[in-house]
């Protein structure tokens, strides 16, 4: 078992309040996030870019992993998520993940490519974790 912990701590209330994030790596350190930057984009992270980082980089280490036991190496691969906060009643849901897949894995057919890049998309602990729709955009290129 793997335990990774980080700390919020939070001042005010709900609008006007302000808080501080921090990891346990130290990645994040008192990293501001608030009502400001989560819905009017101000400086600082939120809660939603947070599942997006972790998202894109679950999924592209599970596929590293995927194409490692089937004999390929990827030159390069590139994954952007875009999490989604929809209205849900009073308060707000996480309603979707979109991975955006670019990859460059020299020997692979884009049937292994597509078969693999699926596996990943369920299979990564993030996915698994997420009570929202996943959507997978995966682009092999040439290389």
């Amino acid at each position: 078992m793997i335990d990774r912990k980080a700390h919020a701590v939070w001042q005010g209330n709900g609008k006007a309040g302000k808080g501080h994030i921090t990891t346990q790596s130290g990645v994040l350190s008192d990293q501001p996030y608030g009502f400001n930057t989560r819905f009017e984009g101000a400086p600082g992270t939120n809660p939603e870019e947070l599942i997006a980082a972790a998202h894109a980089g679950c999924f592209t280490m599970a596929l590293a992993f995927q194409l490692q036991e089937a004999g390929f190496t990827a030159t390069e691969m590139t994954t952007e998520s875009v999490v989604t906060l929809d209205k849900d009643g009073p308060g707000f849901k996480v309603t979707k993940s979109a991975l955006t897949l670019t990859a460059t894995i020299p020997g692979i057919d884009q049937a292994k490519f597509d078969e693999l890049a699926h596996a990943a998309e369920t299979g990564c602990p993030i996915s698994k974790v997420l009570n929202a729709e996943i959507t997978l955009k995966a682009t092999l290129k040439q290389g």
